[in-house]
């Protein structure tokens, strides 16, 4: 019996996600590479990230919905933030790349970012056109 869980999101973007884990100091390996779990199973991810208690977590693509989930086995969850928080932020940092990526497309600079205590981010961005 498997003890993995597959949590899905709505990440799609497989370099932002990357970028957004490197930008939380969260050591990762690409894959395709295998999940370690209970017993010795494993589960083949896209991006893993290893414990310290020979656990890991990854994320794999959804062939159906093209998202990545979250795949770990949650009984060795040793992340500082809970599942929830952990995904909160990888999210968040996964947002603020999607669209510094995107306007950056359309001719946008950055032209100030403000964090707040919060953890939000304010971005105001700027196109000069001709």
């Amino acid at each position: 019996m498997s003890h993995f869980s597959q949590i899905k999101t709505k990440l799609r973007n497989l370099s932002a996600l990357q970028t957004a884990l490197t930008d939380l100091d969260i050591d990762w390996k690409a894959g395709p590479h295998p999940v370690r779990g209970y017993q010795g199973q494993t589960h083949t991810a896209d991006v893993v990230i290893e414990q310290g208690n020979g656990y890991d977590i990854g994320f794999s693509r959804n062939a159906d919905t093209e998202e990545y989930e979250l795949i770990a086995d949650l009984q060795y969850w040793q992340q500082p933030l809970s599942v929830d928080g952990f995904l909160n932020q990888v999210s968040q940092r996964y947002a603020f790349n999607t669209v510094l990526s995107e306007t950056a497309n359309q001719g946008f600079q950055v032209a100030e970012q403000q964090q707040a205590q919060d953890g939000s981010i304010r971005l105001v961005l700027q196109r000069w056109s001709a």
